[in-house]
């Protein structure tokens, strides 16, 4: 409160008391209130999401160099298997066994994987669209009412 000769005069921020604040007066200070939080919540929410796309891009590096890493290591236990099978059979014949069997095991994920996204499909989420369909009618409902 604003002092006057030492003496609180009920005043706040120099506007009045709130008893003796217009409307107007009210409405503007929240109107700017609400302004001003609202653009620091966005500052806030962009801070945060800076700082979570920083960690993500990093983490998707890390997921990355890991596939690679993976790759490799499948690379070497495919080479160790047609060694291995190399040892009675000519060189040749090895890669071939080896060969078909990751192009057998591609063509089944491949058909996995086909049949997976028929299930997907359609792409549009069937239950979230029902249900605004049920919202609307309601509402239609009761705004003839």
């Amino acid at each position: 409160m604003a002092q006057v000769n030492g003496k609180a005069d009920g005043r706040v921020n120099g506007h009045g008391t709130a008893g003796e604040r217009s409307v107007g007066t009210l409405v503007k200070q929240g109107t700017e209130q609400l302004s001003t939080l609202l653009r620091q919540e966005l500052k806030l929410a962009q801070a945060e999401l800076s700082h979570k796309g920083k960690r993500a891009g990093i983490g998707g590096g890390m997921f990355g160099a890991s596939g690679l890493l993976a790759f490799f290591g499948l690379a070497s236990f495919i080479t160790a298997a047609i060694a291995a099978i190399a040892m009675p059979l000519p060189l040749w014949a090895a890669a071939l066994i080896v060969g078909g069997g990751l192009l057998l095991c591609a063509g089944l994920l491949a058909l996995a994987g086909r049949a997976q996204v028929k299930r997907a499909a359609p792409p549009m989420p069937g239950e979230a669209v029902d249900s605004m369909k049920d919202d609307l009618a309601t509402i239609k409902e009761r705004a003839k009412r």
